[in-house]
């Protein structure tokens, strides 16, 4: 057999080697993951894309597979969010909350991170209806819950959103801690354009 025949079936061989393994490591993880999962990564890129009706859609199926999946209940409330409509959102992040509070485990911090984004959300919600003490409140405890969960919005993000120095959860409760301590006529609460560059929190 001629070297160069052997030379191709080699380098054939090692890429239908290499197509074989990246497919069956690509099904390996849809088939791998819990019930809900992958409705959930679907909701979150058309979240991300503003198709709200479309990301609804699909934490709703997530849903049907993993009732209370918390991933869909989290995706679902910062729908609504996006969408303005905030009395349907603080419901999504109560029942979220209350959900994690009955259920959560000592040792699950994927599920403390989650409880943690979903008081910071619901804050960030608080701020923009207005009620800044509850805000103030949120974040607290969402500080409490999961600090290092809160950093604030990774390097791409500060990229993507042109912002190098966003608005985090510590600086607003630093910030409205402040503010309270001064008289109510001199306290400023509300600051439109520095109000909108606070980031939603997803774990």
């Amino acid at each position: 057999m001629k070297a160069s025949v052997i030379r191709r079936f080699v380098i054939l061989a090692a890429i239908f080697t290499f197509v074989g393994f990246s497919g069956w490591m690509v099904v390996g993880q849809f088939t791998a993951s819990t019930p809900g999962d992958f409705h959930v990564r679907e909701g979150d890129i058309r979240l991300s894309d503003g198709k709200h009706a479309d990301a609804l859609a699909a934490f709703d199926r997530a849903l049907v597979e993993a009732p209370d999946h918390r991933g869909a209940l989290m995706g679902r409330a910062l729908t609504f969010m996006r969408m303005g409509k905030k009395a349907v959102a603080m419901a999504e992040f109560a029942y979220l909350i209350s959900y994690l509070n009955k259920t959560l485990k000592q040792d699950d911090t994927t599920g403390r991170a989650t409880l943690a984004a979903a008081f910071a959300n619901r804050g960030i919600l608080q701020d923009r209806s207005g009620r800044h003490k509850e805000a103030l409140a949120d974040y607290i405890e969402a500080l409490k819950t999961d600090y290092g969960a809160l950093d604030g919005p990774s390097l791409f993000d500060k990229i993507i959103y042109g912002n190098p120095n966003p608005s985090t959860v510590e600086k607003r409760v630093i910030y409205l801690y402040k503010q309270f301590k001064l008289p109510p006529e001199k306290r400023l609460l509300k600051v439109p354009e520095l109000d909108a560059e606070q980031r939603m929190y997803k774990p």
